[in-house]
């Protein structure tokens, strides 16, 4: 029986979870570019344990990093289903798209994930705002987001540069690194950079 479930605008309700362990379930979206909102839901055929709720986070998974587990908020047997908006989680290559699409690449699809643990209510965290993230989180990516758009417009290739002994160049995948980092951080403990 499942015990949660998922729909997305337009699609069948998805209940495939993957069990990882006792407390984790996992499933994948696919082709996921376009989502804007999800709603994730108990069943109704299994409840969670007494004292315990679902805290529910949003992932695009890529082969060639770590995990970057996004907190949406939770589900309870008293709060049984929720709808999140994914829109502002993108993938940190979806922001040079459009310096792809000018050599004639297509668009790549990709697929998202939802993961759900299952913990003490005690431990449960509440999203603060209705989109999953706070003022100052929600600031600091759409900054981040601006930095990273305005150094992605300054992108050519090595053979279209000109030799200049007086300029420092600093690969781009230095600051797409940073930036994965740092949104990671931020989405961790959301006032480290106050430290």
């Amino acid at each position: 029986m499942a015990m949660f479930g998922i729909i997305v605008s337009g699609r069948l309700v998805q209940t495939e979870f993957q069990q990882i362990n006792e407390a984790h379930f996992v499933t994948t979206i696919p082709d996921a570019d376009n989502i804007n909102h999800i709603v994730v839901f108990l069943t109704g055929s299994v409840p969670f344990p007494e004292g315990t709720a679902g805290q529910v986070y949003f992932s695009w998974p890529d082969p060639n990093a770590p995990p970057n587990w996004q907190l949406l908020g939770y589900i309870s047997n008293q709060k049984p289903s929720v709808i999140f908006k994914i829109s502002n989680f993108k993938r940190l290559e979806e922001m040079s798209d459009y310096s792809n699409m000018m050599f004639g690449q297509s668009h790549i699809v990709h697929n998202a994930q939802i993961g759900i643990s299952i913990e003490p209510l005690c431990n449960i965290r509440e999203v603060p705002s209705p989109d999953g993230q706070t003022t100052q989180v929600n600031f600091a990516q759409k900054m981040l987001k601006n930095f990273m758009d305005y150094v992605l417009s300054y992108t050519i290739n090595q053979a279209n540069m000109v030799p200049d002994p007086t300029a420092t160049y600093v690969p781009l995948s230095t600051v797409q690194n940073w930036y994965t980092n740092f949104e990671r951080r931020l989405t961790l403990a959301p006032n480290f950079w106050k430290s």
